[in-house]
């Protein structure tokens, strides 16, 4: 029988760990002020895939594109939850990938926060790339790939500045979206019920919910056929856990973000679809031919709508951008910190900048972004299916992490469950089965060449390479201690913390 993992100790510095900056650097520093805190939370909710893929979406389930989204929100809002229970009672720049490190074992700590990190970096390579193609419709005079390496290079030169840079650009970023959404649903919305002045909007009413083909036009399994073109624009909702870490009061940060999510997603995502869907007919040939946002502008006259969302899409391609690489680097470090990866990636300048955790993850960035142009239909295509899934199978790891950690800290540390999961453990099992029915469900797509299957099976494969790295690493570092006469602990999240800041076996949150 193994023994029970214990809780680590928060570490001195807000990132979570004793010493994370072993090196040159004193640690990751709280650069980042109640107000970024507030608008990455708000902002990490709303990808570009919002924008760009929703038309998708309701050409394969009609009005019912509805119940698609508030199903993945839903998951969306239980497993923050799971995330924010354990984040309040233990904030760490590694968030999940160190809760699963303690809860569930050194390999699912490893694996899960390399797979994250893999993700991320192929984010990059997506994002710059849609970004490009925007700013090269405006300025053709430069190649698309010359504007994809300008976005890169000063994106990346933010984050190295320090991470109240970070938090800066991310505020406006996160702002913009937040305003044009917002005005997106009150100018829509008015024009639903009629009451837009100067608009009279021949198209717009409750009927499009009903009148064309009813409210599952394709019937009931194109609801689950929806989730899964939705779900990934979700991934992001996660980064303000890991920013928590570098904030004056990480389990204020945590607590507030996990609370609101319910609101961020309900009026961000489920209030907009429900006002383009409103707008305009669900079959209607401009959301196809246009997006489904600059469709509904255009149902309005409003001039130049396909410009304004061009704008707005880009604020939200940079706004990834700019979080991808941020939320990248800090994987990478906390994996330094725990001897999951080079040390280096643990060392931090004097501002609290891990130095080589971004450079290490922008430079596979823009590796990717270049086989994008050299080989889009076979390298960078293995890329993208290959981390498709982790999205899920990140979710997935924060439902059985949290299972543990609630008995942890109930044990060693009660008062620290400021956050806490509902019907646990019920719920936790609940989202943990919807998941794997997700995945499931997955298997049975089969068009294309980034077809569910393809996406799920070649995402296992490379998690399943990962997870077999972790346990021979874990051998490696028990043989040797074992030749040295020292021995290891076999409880599950103990292991042998070989980075500056690894959990050590024993210790407990104060």
């Amino acid at each position: 029988m193994t023994s029970q993992p214990t809780l680590t100790e928060a570490g001195h510095g807000p990132g979570g760990s004793g010493e994370p900056g072993s090196g040159s650097g004193s640690g990751l520093q709280a650069g980042l002020k109640n107000r970024h805190l507030s608008m990455i939370a708000i902002g990490g909710v709303i990808g570009a895939g919002l924008f760009v893929g929703s038309s998708s979406g309701i050409a394969t389930a009609g009005p019912g594109i509805l119940l698609s989204y508030a199903l993945v929100g839903t998951l969306v809002v239980l497993v923050m939850r799971m995330l924010g229970e354990m984040s309040a009672a233990n904030p760490t720049s590694g968030s999940f990938s160190a809760h699963a490190d303690r809860a569930l074992g050194r390999w699912a700590g490893f694996s899960i926060g390399w797979l994250y990190w893999f993700f991320w970096v192929v984010v990059l390579a997506v994002e710059a790339t849609a970004g490009a193609k925007i700013l090269e419709g405006w300025m053709p005079g430069v190649p698309q790939w010359g504007w994809a390496l300008i976005v890169m290079v000063v994106l990346t030169a933010t984050n190295l500045v320090s991470v109240g840079s970070y938090g800066e650009f991310e505020f406006w970023f996160a702002g913009i979206k937040v305003v044009a959404i917002g005005a997106f649903i009150i100018v829509g919305g008015l024009a639903v019920f009629g009451v837009l002045p100067g608009v009279d909007s021949d198209k717009a009413g409750l009927g499009n919910l009903t009148d064309h083909g009813g409210f599952l036009p394709n019937g009931p399994g194109a609801i689950l056929t929806g989730v899964l073109l939705v779900v990934f624009s979700f991934m992001g909702s996660e980064i303000a856990t890991l920013a928590a870490g570098e904030s004056e009061n990480p389990q204020r940060a945590v607590t507030k973000s996990t609370n609101s999510i319910i609101w961020r997603i309900g009026v961000f995502y489920l209030g907009s679809i429900f006002v383009v869907v409103t707008l305009l007919p669900w079959d209607d040939a401009s959301i196809k031919e246009q997006g489904s946002y600059v469709a509904a502008l255009d149902s309005l006259g409003i001039a130049h709508a396909g410009q304004i969302m061009n704008f707005i899409v880009l604020t939200s391609v940079l706004s990834c951008l700019n979080s991808g690489l941020y939320t990248a680097s800090r994987m990478a470090f906390s994996l330094g910190e725990r001897g999951d990866a080079p040390k280096v990636f643990a060392r931090t300048t004097s501002r609290g900048v891990p130095l080589a955790a971004i450079v290490a993850s922008v430079t596979f960035g823009f590796v990717a972004v270049f086989f994008n142009y050299k080989f889009p239909d076979s390298v960078f295509l293995f890329l993208v299916n290959s981390s498709g899934a982790v999205a899920l199978f990140v979710w997935l790891v924060i439902c059985f992490s949290q299972l543990r950690m609630r008995k942890i800290i109930q044990a060693e540390a009660p008062e620290k469950l400021v956050v806490r999961m509902w019907l646990y453990p019920y719920l936790t099992w609940a989202t943990a089965a919807l998941i794997v029915f997700v995945l499931g469900y997955m298997l049975t797509d089969t068009e294309g060449e980034s077809s569910g299957r393809t996406t799920v099976l070649l995402s296992l494969l490379v998690a399943a390479l990962v997870v077999a790295v972790a346990f021979l690493k874990e051998g490696r570092v028990k043989a040797r201690a074992k030749a040295a006469g020292t021995g290891t602990g076999t409880g599950t999240g103990t292991g042998a913390g070989t980075g500056a800041g690894a959990a050590s076996v024993g210790s407990k949150i104060e």
